[in-house]
């Protein structure tokens, strides 16, 4: 593991599916109605410029593919799909209904990757869908299918776009920035054409709708994405994505204390198996290792040439033939 113990590469990733989970209530509360096209748009391409601008580095080679098919898992499609199911479904279920992607993880991490599927894994799995269960099917709010299909559908490209990021890795020499503001721009770029002929733009933009577009482009896209690929190199493909129920939680807790949602029994034990879930995939820290190793390793730190690799105490061969040239 680069760069830190596997406990903070986790906690740092895990601030990227929290603040995703904001997203939400910010989509329902500040933004224009019934634009999912324009709030994804409006989120990668500013910050995937900004960052461009700032990094000044380029794809090349087979990354001018790679690019566009990461940006649109990753970005474009997945975003719109995301806030096609926050404008049709209450913030925590639709975040929830995207828990199953850890599932598909697991498959594809096994098929291209070549992660090995453990029984903690499976475990994890099956707690993680039965908590989408308990909050999902216990929920007092009627369930929209176009909302429920595009959360599902956000999900599958989260897993797939976790998936193959995870399988090419990074270019070498390209920093984290330049990177996430590669797919944020190829994302942006994706879903505008989209944006411009289903939706259009805004008839009128409010000071609420420019304060929850900044919120997405900063915090919601440049800073949270950045924090998410660097999790994405450096934590196992299943951890990773048990990491992005961090987002429902939000999303629950803050449908909690500011839009009047309620939770029902069954649905607060949903919430901790999915925790629960989450704890179980994360990677354990190595063990450390006494003092052994360093007696071993004593040999080879103290043999060098000008002895002809003898230190200390000679060879047996040596004492022998010393033993009997004193007789």
């Amino acid at each position: 593991m680069r760069n830190g113990s596997p406990l903070l590469t986790t906690g740092v990733t895990a601030l990227a599916p929290a603040i995703w989970g904001s997203t939400y209530l910010v989509t329902t509360a500040w933004l224009p109605p019934d634009r999912p096209l324009l709030a994804g748009t409006a989120r990668a391409l500013p910050a995937g410029l900004a960052l461009l601008a700032v990094a000044r580095v380029l794809p090349s080679g087979r990354w001018w593919w790679r690019v566009p098919v990461l940006g649109t898992l990753n970005i474009g499609v997945f975003n719109f799909l995301l806030f096609v199911a926050a404008y049709r479904l209450p913030g925590g279920v639709a975040a929830m209904v995207m828990a199953v992607q850890p599932m598909v993880v697991l498959v594809l991490a096994a098929l291209l990757i070549g992660d090995r599927v453990r029984a903690g894994h499976v475990v994890a799995c099956v707690l993680g869908a039965t908590g989408v269960g308990l909050l999902v099917l216990q929920g007092t709010a009627a369930l929209d299918g176009v909302g429920v299909a595009a959360a599902l559908g956000a999900a599958g490209c989260m897993a797939v776009g976790i998936t193959l990021t995870k399988r090419w890795g990074r270019p070498d020499g390209v920093g984290l920035l330049p990177f996430t503001g590669w797919q944020l721009l190829a994302g942006g770029l994706v879903s505008l054409p989209f944006t411009l002929v289903l939706e259009g733009l805004p008839a009128t933009v409010t000071g609420e709708n420019l304060l929850g577009f900044a919120y997405l482009t900063s915090l919601g896209a440049a800073v949270s994405y950045a924090l998410w690929f660097r999790g994405v190199e450096r934590l196992p493909a299943l951890a990773v994505s048990f990491l992005a129920l961090g987002s429902p939680v939000v999303a629950t807790l803050l449908g909690l204390l500011l839009a009047d949602e309620t939770l029902s029994l069954p649905q607060v034990l949903g919430i901790v198996l999915i925790v629960g879930a989450a704890l179980l995939a994360q990677p354990r820290p190595a063990a450390r290792r006494g003092a052994r190793p360093e007696r071993d390793a004593l040999p080879a730190r103290d043999a060098g040439p000008a002895s002809g690799g003898r230190s200390g105490a000679p060879p047996a061969e040596d004492r022998v033939a010393a033993a009997r040239g004193r007789r």
